[in-house]
C-alpha cells in the first residue's frame, strides 16, 4: 500500500479482523496492524506439555500488580489474536444481559441498547463463523431470527452419558455453539481444541474466519510484526498519526479513520501512553477502568467406574442457573465443559512428589467442566501503564456467586454418579475474557465511547474490541465482539467512510 490507507485497523483479533471483514467491497483502502506474525504449524501446537505445561505459546512479557509482582500474561501475539488459542464457543449474550440485574456482588448495569439491536448482526456473525449449533434445549435462549446454518458438534459417546445424566436430574444440558469443522480438525490430530493453537482450517477463529473473508478485497492489506506505540491527535481531537514499529524500524500512518482493536488490555495501554503520555479519549477518566475478567473454574467429575475417553469434549452446557439460582433467585452463571484435560495437565499443578500414574487415572475418569460467573465493572478494577510496562490491578467481584455454582453442580455431578469432585479457580494469568477497559455508553462524562465505538473525544477514532463491553456477562464474549463489529462497520461505510 504505497500512499496513505483510508483507514487503519489496529489488531487482527475477533474485534479488528471482522470489522475489516464487514468494510471489504466498501471501496476504502484499509490497512492493518498486527503486532505478531501467523502461528506455524510445529509440532508444539497439538502437544499437550508444550502448551499447558511449558507454555510454549505464552508471550515473552510480564505485567504486574500494583504491587510490584510480576507475572507472565496468558496474551497471545499472533495473527487472529487471542482467538487462535480460545474454545471456539460463538454464544450470544442473554436478552437480560443488555438489562440491569442484580447479582449476589452487585448491579450489572443496562446497555445503551437492547439485545434487540444487535440480534441481526449476532446472526450476520454466525453465518461469518459457521457456527455449528443447535436450538431449542436452552431455557434462557434469546430469540434467534435465523436458524444456524450447520447442525452441531456431536456429543462423543462419554458425553451423551453425561448429557443423559443431567437431563435425568430434571436439568436442561444444551448443545454449545461451536465454531469448529470437527472433521477438519481432527484430520489435524486426535486432540481437543479448546486451549490448543490452530494451525489449520479445523477451528473458526479471527485469522480463519473473519480475516480470510476480509483479505478477498485486494484494497485490504494485513501487515505483521507491527507494533503500535502510541496515537497522535491534533487540533480538534482528530487522530492524525499513528506511531508504530515495523520489524525494527519506526513508522508512521496518518489514515482518516482509525480502529483500535488491541484488545481490552493492549488498547486501553494505546489510549493511556499516547498524547505525551497524558492519555487519549479519556475525557471521562474511564480508559482503562472497570476491567473485567470472568470469574472462573474447573471442575472435575470423577467416576473410578466409568472411563472418559473422549478426545474433545466441549460440545454441552447448562444454564439452569444463570439467570437464577442463588439465594433471594438471582444469577450465578453458565457451565460448560472444558477441552478434554490430560495427565500432564493435572501433573504441572500437583507436587512434585505426586504420581504420574494418579492423575492419567483422574484424567481417564473425569469429565472436565467449566464453570463461569458474571465479573461486575468497577472503575477500581483498572489496566494502567508505565512507561512500555502494564500494570494489572483486579479487584475480582461477584465471587459468592462462582461459589455458590460450585455448590449446586458439586451437588448434582454427585447425584449423577460420581463421587469425587474437584475444583480449581483460574487466576489472572489466564486470560478469561478480559474486557470492559474503554466502555461505551450514551453518556460522555461516564463513558469514552458511543454506542458504535466511536471515542467521544476523536471524531475519527473507533475502539472495537471486548474493551468496548459494559458488562461481561457470564458468557463468553466472542460472538458479541464480533456483532457489535459487523454493526459497527455497516455504520462507518454508510455514514462515516462515505461522508
Amino acid at each position: 500500500m504505497q500512499e496513505q490507507p483510508d483507514i487503519v485497523i489496529i489488531g487482527s483479533g475477533i474485534g479488528g479482523s471482522t470489522l475489516a471483514a464487514g468494510l471489504a467491497g466498501s471501496g476504502a483502502r484499509i490497512a492493518i496492524l498486527e503486532r505478531g506474525d501467523r502461528l506455524p504449524d510445529t509440532p508444539e501446537a497439538r502437544s499437550y506439555s508444550s502448551i499447558f505445561v511449558k507454555g510454549h505459546f505464552r508471550p515473552r512479557e510480564m505485567w504486574r500488580e500494583p504491587d510490584g509482582t510480576e507475572f507472565n500474561p496468558g496474551n497471545f501475539y499472533f495473527v487472529g489474536g487471542n482467538s487462535k488459542l480460545f474454545g471456539a464457543v460463538l454464544l450470544r449474550y442473554r436478552a437480560e444481559d443488555f438489562t440491569e440485574m442484580q447479582h449476589l456482588g452487585g448491579v450489572s448495569p443496562a446497555w445503551p441498547f437492547p439485545y434487540e439491536e444487535l440480534e441481526p448482526w449476532y446472526g450476520k456473525a454466525e453465518q461469518l463463523f459457521e457456527v455449528r449449533g443447535e436450538l431449542g434445549d436452552d431455557p434462557t435462549e434469546p430469540f434467534h431470527s435465523s436458524p444456524y446454518t450447520f447442525g452441531p458438534v456431536p456429543d462423543e459417546p462419554a458425553i451423551a452419558r453425561a448429557r443423559a445424566e443431567l437431563k435425568a436430574q430434571g436439568l436442561n444440558p444444551a448443545t454449545l455453539p461451536l465454531g469448529v469443522d470437527i472433521d477438519a480438525w481432527l484430520a489435524g490430530g486426535r486432540t481437543p481444541w479448546d486451549g490448543f493453537p490452530n494451525t489449520g482450517n479445523g477451528k473458526m477463529d479471527a485469522e480463519t474466519a473473519s480475516l480470510a473473508s476480509a483479505l478477498k478485497d485486494p484494497n485490504i492489506e494485513l501487515i505483521t510484526s507491527a507494533h503500535v506505540d502510541t496515537l497522535e491527535a491534533g487540533p480538534g481531537g482528530r487522530i492524525e498519526a499513528i506511531h508504530y514499529t515495523h520489524r525494527g524500524e519506526k513508522k508512521k500512518l496518518s489514515p482518516k479513520l482509525v480502529i483500535l482493536s488491541a484488545g481490552a488490555i493492549n488498547s486501553a495501554a494505546i489510549l493511556l501512553r499516547s498524547g505525551d503520555g497524558k492519555g487519549l479519549a479519556n475525557a471521562s477518566d474511564q480508559v482503562g477502568r472497570n476491567f473485567m475478567n470472568h470469574n472462573c473454574s474447573a471442575m472435575l467429575a470423577i467416576n473410578p467406574f466409568k472411563r472418559n475417553d473422549s478426545i474433545y469434549q466441549k460440545t454441552l452446557m447448562l444454564n439452569d442457573y444463570y439467570l437464577t439460582g442463588s439465594r433471594d433467585g438471582l444469577p450465578l452463571g453458565n457451565v460448560q465443559l472444558l477441552g478434554k484435560i490430560n495427565g500432564d495437565i493435572l501433573k504441572a499443578n500437583a507436587p512434585l512428589w505426586a504420581p504420574r500414574f494418579a492423575f492419567d487415572f483422574m484424567a481417564g475418569h473425569a469429565v472436565d467442566w467449566y464453570m463461569m460467573t458474571e465479573d461486575l465493572p468497577n472503575p477500581e478494577s483498572r489496566i494502567m501503564v508505565d512507561g512500555n510496562g502494564i500494570i494489572m490491578q483486579w479487584r475480582r467481584s461477584n465471587m459468592e456467586a462462582l461459589s455458590g455454582l460450585e455448590a449446586k453442580m458439586r451437588a448434582h455431578f454427585k447425584a449423577a454418579g460420581y463421587p469425587i469432585v474437584l475444583s480449581q479457580a483460574f487466576d489472572k494469568r489466564t486470560p478469561s475474557h478480559q474486557c470492559g477497559t474503554v466502555r461505551m455508553g450514551k453518556d460522555p462524562k461516564h463513558a469514552p465511547l458511543d454506542t458504535y465505538c466511536r471515542a467521544y473525544d476523536h471524531p475519527n477514532l473507533f475502539v472495537v474490541d471486548a474493551s468496548f463491553l459494559p458488562t461481561s456477562a457470564a458468557v463468553n464474549p466472542a460472538l458479541t465482539v464480533a456483532a457489535q463489529a459487523l454493526r459497527v462497520a455497516d455504520h462507518i461505510a454508510t455514514r462515516e467512510f462515505r461522508s
